[in-house]
Order: structure tokens, then C-alpha cells, then sequence
């Protein structure tokens, strides 16, 4: 803070209660607060949105505006089995069944921003942060009150496409290399309309913008395999979103894991996508102050409710207008979490706030003082600027509304998908246990009935009790195999599913044929070994038909594994039906001799 502020703010009187503030103080600095924050916030967005024919290649302008939205979640106690403990607890805290049945997590919350812009998201941890930005990306509907509208029309599922969304969490392939994840992503989801040399160079483009050069050819890995860094995958998260140029980029926290000069880069590279008409929201913890003063905006969020919405070159003036100044030098994003949190050691604070106080907690008056000036002072001029900035323009209302075509056709997303989905999971197909376990057991058990005869009843039974082994071991081999395919797959699918990426019958059908490269060829390699090994009928036309059996018994059983794992949905559920069946399997066998 310059030094002839500072002194203003030491000078300035005691605070009197919140009505004078707002009558007397709040006049004397009329003229800042109304070039702060009543000026027409898409002044400097330089976008022609009058003209009807823009191109359709560039992505499409989005002005979002959100006002009052809230976001409540079930309490996890109110769905306790012990309905006495649950009743009892309702008569002695003597809370309203609303109360007791859900928690809010935001709580009124206003804003708006237009192509061209970031606007940043901070807010200690559990704050709110993620939450509001699922539901302005369209990810949460339910127990949502509130408006959120694009171009002033709320959200539809012709938006998905145009929509870009980088999770906290990174879902990548684990076996597809850097390369290989930007690639497929943009065959998919790039216009139709680009070649594939275009797309091929729109994914070298993005590579170099975001420093991966080094990295394109090696795995993604994770857990326990070795493969790239923590930042490089946040990174490749970032560039498979930015590839195909989305109207509105959601990022949620995009800077973590990564050190700051790449941070940096990062924030270059999205106000370079800002500037040429995106609409860009990210989450972010603790910025350092060269990529804070990179936001146009800021929405500060405590415990749900919003303390400071506006330009985040003027936060420290607000605060200081509110007598809340550092004590020492301090990075500004410090300072607002700090304030965010109650915690301010080393912030100056006016004395009166904590005067005729119930509370006896600094940190909780802190917050509830802020909060209260962001009701009194803020939020009704951000509301009358929302209702006073003009409607966006009749072109751009009707264009959002229309569900964008797929970007290929139903056969070129499936060969598209199939190459990624064999690459995906060709380790798995191709697996040393599983062909040392097919070999070892068809070599027991041709052993077992080597040379075995049909010429006496007692042999004959002999090999009806070796195909019914046989039919036994496959069927649940395969159901094992296939009952986990879509609980592993889960997190993918829905990522890909809420971006239109494909058509979810493209994904069935790529999974299923796929994984019948395996079904096929291990039961093939068995009975090769097998069926001459017991003495089975040496007929060609006999050996085709038992093979051919067999093969339709596996893949059967692959069918009915992938109907079980897409019901449960659940890795942990899929173990346990596993066990299910396999004493179901017992019984029959045990029935069965």
C-alpha cells in the first residue's frame, strides 16, 4: 500500500454502526465506488455481436450472468438409520425438518462475466469454490436455486460443447502417451470441417504453448507405474480442454502441482484464448501476486457467501476502504485469504467491529462483518448492473440455443475410439498371467484326461465332465474380466459423456468388440492345447463346432460381466457380487456331478 493511503486510512474515524456507513462514509467515496463497480463491465470486450453472420469457426461469445444462486447438499445425518437418535435430535436442537435434512453450501451468490475476461474463484478450502463452479458449468442441477443464464438463457444441453470443464482431479488414460491423449481428443471433438494435417498441427501448437515437448511421447501412467509429473498431467488435462477452443472455459484449479514460472506460462496461455473472445472461470488457492494481478476479476467466497465481487486490481482499495490494510509487505491473495478465514494477525482491522459482539470468536466477526459489507455495498449494485447492462444481442440468444452437430460420423467416432480404446487396454489384453494361466490349466487338465475314450460309458462321462469344466471356467473367466470394465471406466465416461465427445452407443459398442479380442483369442489358445491333449473327436468339422461353442459361452459371459459392472457402478460392489457368483458357480458344479 503507497504511504499517503496508508496515513488516510489511520486517520480516518472510528466506524459507526453499519447504517452510518452506508449514509455517510460510503457518500464521501461516491466517485470511487462508481467507477469500480457501475460501469458497463463488456465496455472493453471487443466483439462485434452485432453483426448476425460471425464466423462459425470462432467459438461462440458468452456473456454469463449468475445472481442468488445457492447450492444445498442432504446432511448425512439426516439419513441415519436410528430413527429415535434422529427424532430426539430434532426435538432438543429444535431445528426445521429443512434444516435438519440439508446443508447450504452457497449461499446467495451474484456475478457476471463476458468473453474476453477471467474471472477468478478464491476462497479458503470448503468454501464453495468447486461447488459454484460445477453448477455455472451445468454439472449440478439438482437442490440448485438461483438464475444462471448464457446470453441470458439458462442452461440446455446444446451447451455441453460449448462448454470446456478441467477437473481438480486428473482423468487421463493411463496407458495413452501425452501425444496420444491430445490427438484422440482432438479427432473427436475439433469441426469436422478441419483436415486431419489441421488437427495434427492444432495439437503440436498446444503441445508447444504449454511446454510439453519434452514429455508427448511418454506415458501418462500413475499410482505405482512410472510415467510424467504431477504438473506435466495437470497440464495435458488443461490442453485437451483449450484444444478445441471453447466458448466458456471452466478450470478448476489449473495451477496446482505446477511451479510458478509454469503458472505463469499457464495464465499467459489463457489470457491469450480470454483475448481473442472466451469467456474463462478458474478456481485458484493461493495465486502468487503476478498471476493475481492477471485476472480481471475476483469472487471472493467465505464458507459459502460471497465477501468482494469486482476487478482484482481494486480488492486492496475496497479493503482498504473497509480499514482492513497488512501490517507488512504481503502477496494480495495472502491477504484476501486471510481475511477470508477471520485470520488477521498481521491486517489492521477497525476496532469497532468487534464491539457489542455475541460472538467471542475475532475470526467469526471478521467474516460476518464482511460479509455484511458485501450485502450492504456490493450486491445491490452488481444486481442493478446485471438489470441495467443491456440484453444480449436476439443472434447470439438464438445461436446458444442450438444444439451443435456431432463433429463426425458414426463410423468415424467409432474407428476413432476403437484405436484408442485397443491402446488403452492392449496391456490388459495382452497380459503374461492371463496366457501363463490359460496354458498351465488347459495343460492340466489335458493331462488330467489325456487320450481319454467315448468308446465305454465311464469315458464318455469322463468328457462331458471335461466340457462342463470347460464351459464352467470361461464363463467365469470372462464375467471376472468384464464385471469391472465400467466401474474402472466410470470416471471417463462421465467426464467424456457431459462434453458430447461421442455417442454413448459408439462407446458400447468399441468396449464390448474390443474386449472380445481377448474373450476370443485365450479360449482359442486353450482348446488348441486342450482338445487334441483329452482325445476329443479329431474331426475338423467336430473341432470348429466345440470351438465355436465355447466362444459363444465367453462371450456370453463377457455380455452379462459388462450388464452386471454397469448396474453396480461400483469397484468395491463389483468384488463382492464377484464372490456371489463364484459360490453360485460351486453350487451348480457340486449339483451338477
Amino acid at each position: 500500500m503507497e504511504t499517503g493511503r496508508e496515513d488516510e486510512i489511520v486517520d480516518m474515524p472510528m466506524s459507526p454502526p453499519v447504517g452510518s456507513i452506508i449514509n455517510n462514509d460510503f457518500c464521501h467515496h461516491k466517485d470511487f465506488m462508481s467507477q469500480t463497480y457501475l460501469q458497463n463491465k463488456y465496455s472493453e470486450i471487443d466483439i462485434d455481436t452485432e453483426d448476425s453472420n460471425f464466423d462459425q469457426n470462432r467459438p461462440l461469445p458468452i456473456f454469463l450472468k449468475f445472481e442468488d444462486v445457492e447450492y444445498k447438499v442432504r446432511n448425512s445425518q439426516a439419513g441415519s438409520g436410528n430413527i429415535v437418535k434422529s427424532m430426539v435430535s430434532k426435538i432438543t436442537t429444535h431445528l426445521t425438518v429443512e434444516e435438519d435434512r440439508y446443508k447450504k453450501i452457497l449461499k446467495g451468490i451474484t456475478g457476471s462475466i463476458g468473453p474476453g475476461e477471467i474471472l477468478a474463484l478464491m476462497g479458503p478450502s470448503g468454501s464453495g469454490k468447486t461447488t459454484l463452479l460445477r453448477v455455472i458449468g451445468g454439472r449440478l442441477v439438482d437442490n440448485v436455486k438461483g438464475k444462471v443464464t448464457y446470453n441470458d438463457v439458462r442452461f440446455s444441453p446444446a451447451l455441453k460443447r460449448r462448454i470446456g470443464f478441467v477437473t481438480q482431479e486428473d482423468v487421463l488414460f493411463p496407458q495413452l502417451t501425452v501425444e496420444e491423449t491430445l490427438v484422440f481428443s482432438a479427432l473427436l471433438r475439433l469441426p469436422g470441417s478441419m483436415s486431419k494435417q489441421q488437427k495434427y498441427a492444432k495439437v503440436d501448437t498446444t503441445i508447444k504453448e504449454l511446454g510439453l515437448e519434452r514429455c508427448r511421447h511418454t506415458k501418462i501412467a500413475g499410482g505405482y507405474l512410472k510415467g510424467i509429473s504431477g504438473g506435466e498431467r495437470k497440464r495435458t488435462c488443461i490442453g485437451s480442454e483449450i484444444l478445441v477452443d471453447p466458448s466458456l472455459l471452466l478450470l478448476d484449479e489449473p495451477t496446482s502441482g505446477l511451479d510458478s514460472s509454469s503458472a505463469n506460462k499457464l495464465l499467459l496461455t489463457l489470457q491469450g484464448l480470454a483475448k481473442a473472445g472466451r469467456t474463462i472461470i478458474t478456481t485458484i488457492h493461493q495465486p502468487s501476486s503476478r498471476i493475481f494481478h492477471m485476472f480481471d476479476k475476483l469472487l471472493l467466497i467465505s464458507e459459502g457467501y460471497p465477501v468482494y465481487y469486482g476487478k482484482a486490481k481494486e480488492t486492496m482499495e475496497y479493503f482498504s476502504f473497509l480499514r482492513f490494510t497488512p501490517q507488512i509487505p504481503m502477496n494480495p491473495a495472502e491477504f484476501l485469504l486471510d481475511l477470508a478465514t477471520g485470520q488477521v494477525n498481521d491486517i489492521s482491522v477497525p476496532p469497532d467491529i468487534f464491539q457489542d459482539q455475541e460472538s467471542s470468536d475475532p475470526s467469526k466477526v471478521v467474516i460476518e462483518y464482511l460479509q455484511l459489507k458485501y450485502k450492504s455495498l456490493l450486491e445491490p449494485k452488481e444486481k442493478e448492473q446485471n438489470h441495467r447492462v443491456a440484453s444480449t444481442p436476439e443472434h447470439l440468444q438464438l445461436a446458444i440455443q442450438v444444439k451443435m452437430e456431432w463433429t463426425s460420423s458414426w463410423l468415424d467416432q467409432f474407428m476413432i475410439l476403437s484405436r484408442r480404446t485397443y491402446k488403452a487396454r492392449r496391456k490388459e489384453y495382452f497380459d503374461k498371467l492371463r496366457l501363463v494361466q490359460a496354458l498351465g490349466i488347459a495343460l492340466v487338465l489335458g493331462l488330467l484326461w489325456w487320450k481319454s475314450s467315448i468308446n465305454t460309458e465311464a469315458g464318455l462321462r469322463d468328457q462331458v465332465g471335461l466340457a462342463f469344466y470347460i464351459c464352467i471356467f470361461w464363463t467365469s473367466s470372462c464375467i471376472f474380466a468384464a464385471v469391472y470394465v465400467f466401474p474402472f471406466e466410470e470416471y471417463y465416461l462421465v467426464k467424456e459423456n457431459k462434453a458430447d465427445m461421442y455417442r454413448l452407443s459408439v462407446y458400447y459398442a468399441c468396449s464390448t468388440l474390443c474386449d472380445m479380442v481377448a474373450t476370443v483369442f485365450y479360449p482359442t489358445f486353450f482348446m488348441l492345447i486342450l482338445y487334441f491333449m483329452a482325445g476329443f473327436n479329431r474331426a475338423v468339422a467336430s473341432f470348429f463346432l466345440t470351438l465355436l461353442t465355447i466362444l459363444l459361452i465367453a462371450i456370453t459371459s463377457q455380455g452379462a460381466g459388462e450388464m452386471f459392472g454397469a448396474a453396480i457402478m461400483s469397484v468395491k460392489r463389483a468384488a463382492h457380487t464377484k464372490v456371489h457368483e463364484m459360490v453360485e458357480v460351486y453350487i451348480l458344479h457340486v449339483l451338477w456331478f
